[in-house]
C-alpha cells in the first residue's frame, strides 16, 4: 500500500509515456507470423508483453528482448509453429489470451491457454471460440463455462466465413483478424453487436503496416485474402494514450500544464480523444508537433458523455468527477463490466467509500461532485483503477493505493513517473 501525496502547486511538466500496450503486443504478433526478421522500437515492457513475448516464443519465434533500449528483435516464421503442442500461461492479459487462442489455430497439435484467477472468471471468450468453430477449428473452454483455460486441437486453418459477436470485447475480432491472412483460403468475417471500432483501427493499421490490407464494410463485414505473408520490418510504436489520460487529468485536476511526448491527435488510439472530454470540462488543449498538451481550469466542468470509444479512460474520468462543478455522468461503457475487474461496480463502490455520492447504472454511472472522505483504494487487481484514482491523492490528503504493484499490467513506472510531478 502506499499513499499518494497532495500537490503544493498545479502541475507544469512535459512528460514521455511508455509504448502503446495496443500497438506493442499487435506488433509482436504480426512480427512473430511474419517472414523474417522485424525490429519494435518505442516498444513497451509490460507485465502484458512479456506474456505475449514469452508466449510467442514457446510457439517457436525467436525474439529477443532490449528493455533499455525498449527494442524488440523478432525472427518470424511466416505463420508456420514449429511445435506441435504448448501450455501457455498468459496471466491476466485479456489482448495475448484472445490472440493466442486464434494463432494456435495455424499449427498441428494441441495448445493450452491458462491465466490468472480474474481471467478464468471474468473475461469471456465463448464468442471467439464459436466464430473459430465456424472455421472449423476445435476450439474449447475446459470447463464449458466460456472462459480460460482453453483447449485447441490445431489443424491448420482453412478459412471460410464466420460470424462473430464482438459487443463484450473488440479483442475477438482483432484475434481473428490479425491471423486471417495465414488461412489457406480468403477470410470473411460478419460482426454483430456493439463493437469499439477504434481498437479495430490500430489492429488494422498494424496488419497494414506489415503489408497486409483488410477490407473493411463500415466495420460490419471485414475480408482478408489468404493465404498472404506479412513483410518484415522495422516498425516504431507510439506512446500508450490509455495511460497518457493519468497525467493529462493531473493537469486537468490542479489547473497545470503537461505535456505528452510525440502523441497526437490524429492517432488510431481512441483514448487519444480524451483531451476532448477534458476540453469540454474547461481545459485548453494544445495540439503540437512535438506533442499534446492540456492545460487545466480553475474548476472543472461537469458533463454528460459517450465513453464507449474510449472506454480505458472512464475511471480517469470518473476519478476527477468529484472535482467538478455539477454532475459527471459516464454513458454506454457496460463492455467495461468484463475487464480485469467490473469497471463500473470498481468506480462506484470506491467513490462512495469515499463519500461520493453515485448513481450506478448497468452500462454507466452518474457522479455528483463532494468533498472527499480519504480512505484506502481496493484496486481489484485492475491497473486502471490503481492509476486513475491516484490522481484523488493528488487533491487532497489521506488517499492510499491498494497493491500499487499492479500497474506492472501495462505501465511498470507509473508511480516513479507520477512522482516527477512533484518536482
Amino acid at each position: 500500500m502506499i499513499e499518494i501525496q497532495p500537490l503544493r502547486k498545479p502541475v507544469n511538466a512535459t512528460i514521455a509515456v511508455p509504448g502503446s500496450k495496443s500497438y506493442t503486443n499487435r506488433a509482436l504478433l504480426v512480427a512473430a507470423l511474419a517472414n523474417g526478421h522485424s525490429t519494435l522500437t518505442g516498444a513497451l515492457f509490460s507485465d502484458d508483453t512479456r506474456y505475449m513475448c514469452n508466449a510467442l516464443r514457446k510457439l517457436g519465434a525467436q525474439i529477443d528482448a532490449d528493455e533499455a533500449q525498449a527494442t524488440f528483435h523478432v525472427n518470424g516464421n511466416g505463420g508456420y509453429i514449429p511445435v506441435e503442442s504448448a501450455a501457455l500461461y498468459i496471466g491476466n492479459s485479456g489482448t495475448t489470451a484472445r490472440s493466442l487462442v486464434s494463432y494456435v489455430s495455424l499449427g498441428q497439435g494441441e495448445f493450452i491457454i491458462d491465466g490468472d484467477e480474474p481471467m478464468r472468471r471474468s473475461r469471456p471468450i465463448s464468442d471467439l471460440l464459436d466464430a473459430l468453430t465456424q472455421l472449423g477449428v476445435s476450439a474449447r473452454s475446459q470447463f464449458d463455462n466460456g472462459h480460460l483455460p482453453v483447449i485447441v486441437q490445431a489443424n491448420g486453418l482453412g478459412g471460410g466465413k464466420t460470424r462473430l459477436d464482438a459487443s463484450k470485447s473488440s479483442q475477438f475480432l482483432t484475434s481473428l483478424l490479425l491471423i486471417a491472412p495465414c488461412a489457406k483460403n480468403d477470410m470473411e468475417i460478419e460482426v454483430v453487436g456493439a463493437l469499439k471500432t477504434p481498437y479495430i483501427d490500430i489492429t488494422t493499421s498494424v496488419m497494414e503496416a506489415f503489408g497486409v490490407t483488410v477490407a473493411n464494410d463500415n466495420y460490419r463485414h471485414f475480408r482478408i485474402a489468404g493465404p498472404r505473408s506479412y513483410q518484415p520490418r522495422e516498425y516504431h510504436i507510439e506512446p500508450d494514450a490509455s495511460n497518457a489520460s493519468y497525467f493529462f487529468a493531473a493537469a486537468a485536476l490542479t489547473g497545470g500544464r503537461l505535456k505528452v511526448r510525440h502523441l497526437h491527435l490524429d492517432s488510431a488510439q481512441g483514448d487519444v480523444q480524451f483531451v476532448r472530454v477534458l476540453e469540454e470540462m474547461g481545459c485548453r488543449v494544445n495540439a503540437a508537433s512535438d506533442g499534446l498538451e492540456v492545460i487545466g481550469p480553475e474548476r472543472l466542468r461537469g458533463i454528460d458523455v459517450d465513453m464507449k470509444a474510449l472506454s480505458d479512460t472512464a475511471l480517469t474520468l470518473a476519478a476527477i468527477a468529484p472535482f467538478a462543478d455539477s454532475k459527471v455522468i459516464i454513458r454506454n461503457i457496460e463492455h467495461t463490466r468484463w475487464q480485469e475487474t467490473d469497471r463500473i461496480h470498481a468506480m462506484v463502490t470506491e467513490l462512495r467509500k469515499l463519500g461520493v455520492p453515485v448513481v450506478e447504472h448497468r452500462d454507466g454511472v452518474e457522479i455528483t461532485p463532494a468533498p472527499i472522505t480519504p480512505a484506502a483504494i481496493d484496486t481489484y487487481r485492475d491497473h486502471r483503477v490503481a492509476m486513475a484514482f491516484s490522481l484523488i491523492g493528488l487533491k487532497v490528503p489521506g488517499i492510499q493505493i491498494c497493491d500499487p504493484g499492479c500497474v506492472s499490467k501495462t505501465f511498470p513506472h507509473f508511480f516513479e513517473e507520477l512522482q516527477g510531478l512533484y518536482l
